[in-house]
């Protein structure tokens, strides 16, 4: 497949695509996908993203100037020597069943000697990722940076990091269900006050649950910030259950009440004057003339 696609490049052939291969060389377009992935992995090609629906453009790079990396300096051979990386190397071809490519060999290798994961570290990290159905080497990647900047260097650390990361993720799957929402459908931003409801603020999912239930009955959606707007105020405020925030709205909806019948009457030309005093019997006897 590279060769044919080297030769399409080199002969200037216009409008190739991921399909035409495949249907020249009787393949599904997701193999082609896969190996173009896998040259670009090796460092043969460059992958191009075009655009935000998914289209590129490949370059075939000069395999005779190609830069020396520094995970070049890792010789295989030899590391494979030793028996406790080879034995780990190998339970992650059982853990992730498939292969590891040279790029991915090495870059376990460079964890233990850059991040100091030990190797039962990097197979329960490996374990994590593929309970999740997440075997792709960038994603795993992903991970092993994000344990090495919570400085996880311990089995207990790195299990108790998964927990919190877990229950964190079980409880906004049942806010997002709450609101109807899919986990596809939420982006960064999103996710960011969600984990700061939780994880900061500490709220339980019924006051989450409530200012969910404000939004929708004040603007009648559902909105992120008005929502994140309920619960920084209630977060201030020392509101974190159910019990203290009725109190909070007893008080506020007693505090108008008392303000509304407290009112003053309101001045105007008819009773801004000093009121008279007035004897009615003596006028009643100027009335009717028994004064005289």
């Amino acid at each position: 497949m590279y060769l044919l696609g080297l030769k399409y490049c080199t002969s200037g052939e216009i409008g190739v695509t991921s399909e035409i291969l495949a249907s020249t060389l009787h393949l599904l377009e997701t193999d082609v996908m896969n190996a173009w992935n896998y040259w670009d992995d090796e460092g043969v090609i460059k992958i191009h993203n075009i655009d935000t629906m998914g289209n590129f453009s490949v370059e075939f790079l000069n395999l005779e100037n190609s830069p020396t990396h520094e995970s070049d300096k890792i010789n295989l051979l030899d590391e494979l020597n030793n028996t406790s990386i080879k034995d780990m190397l190998q339970d992650i071809e059982k853990l992730l069943s498939r292969p590891l490519s040279s790029k991915e060999m090495t870059m376990y290798i460079e964890w233990i000697k850059e991040y100091k994961f030990q190797p039962e570290l990097i197979l329960l990290l490996i374990q994590y990722c593929a309970s999740k159905n997440k075997t792709d080497w960038r994603y795993i990647e992903k991970i092993a940076i994000s344990w090495f900047d919570e400085e996880i260097k311990t089995i207990d650390a790195a299990q108790s990091y998964i927990k919190r990361h877990e229950d964190k993720w079980v409880k906004i799957k049942k806010i997002l269900n709450y609101l109807g929402i899919k986990d596809g459908e939420v982006m960064k931003p999103q996710e960011e006050m969600l984990t700061k409801w939780i994880n900061v603020y500490k709220l339980p999912l019924n006051v989450i649950f409530k200012g969910c239930d404000i939004c929708f009955q004040r603007i009648s959606k559902c909105d992120f910030r008005y929502i994140d707007g309920i619960l920084t105020n209630w977060y201030k405020n020392g509101l974190n259950s159910l019990e203290k925030i009725a109190v909070k709205d007893k008080k506020k909806s007693y505090s108008k009440n008392k303000n509304y019948y407290n009112k003053q009457a309101k001045v105007d030309n008819f009773n801004n004057f000093d009121q008279r005093d007035y004897d009615f019997k003596e006028l009643e006897k100027k009335l009717l003339g028994w004064d005289k």
